[in-house]
């Protein structure tokens, strides 16, 4: 690894007046830089993206990180719900009749698919926290979560989406 730093250079362009903006940035392993033209004799570099592109490990942490802010907000509803118990039985019977709506009953489709999700990846990356070897096999484990993740989901889908169909 060199420590040498990279000029960054682009230009800006207003209403009458071009500029080229220059800025020196460290070498760094995160980011790499792509030449994308010669203009008037400045070498123009910019910044294209991270190293990271997507292998199986950013994919699971993303769906991790979405299917657990999904789980998250669900929650924050179902308490705001329960709680709606305190303004009398008449009111919280219809905030939750909603739930019958088809689309909402879609969504706890979804719902059901995330929490899945959410436990059985989780418990891949307690296997890889407390095995550091399992880390060499992630993307075999991913797969068998993925695996896993599909036999256990398609009778919650058949069952949820049965109900579902009976409904419209």
């Amino acid at each position: 690894m060199h420590n040498e730093a990279l000029t960054w250079s682009f230009a800006v362009r207003g209403p009458g007046w071009p500029m080229l903006v220059s800025a020196q940035i460290p070498h760094s392993p995160r980011f790499f830089t792509a030449d994308t033209s010669e203009r008037r004799g400045v070498r123009t570099v910019e910044k294209v993206g991270t190293i990271y592109r997507g292998g199986q490990g950013q994919w699971a942490f993303a769906a991790h990180r979405i299917s657990g802010a999904l789980v998250f907000f669900f929650l924050m509803a179902h308490i705001l719900d329960t709680a709606l118990v305190g303004f009398g039985p008449k009111f919280y019977n219809r905030v939750v009749g909603v739930y019958h709506n088809p689309v909402i009953r879609l969504m706890e489709i979804g719902l059901a698919g995330a929490v899945l999700f959410h436990a059985l990846n989780g418990l891949r990356i307690m296997a890889i926290d407390f095995f550091p070897k399992a880390s060499d096999r992630q993307r075999e484990l991913l797969g068998f979560v993925i695996g896993l993740f599909m036999v256990l989901f398609a009778p919650a889908v058949f069952f949820m989406g049965r109900e579902l169909l009976h409904s419209l």
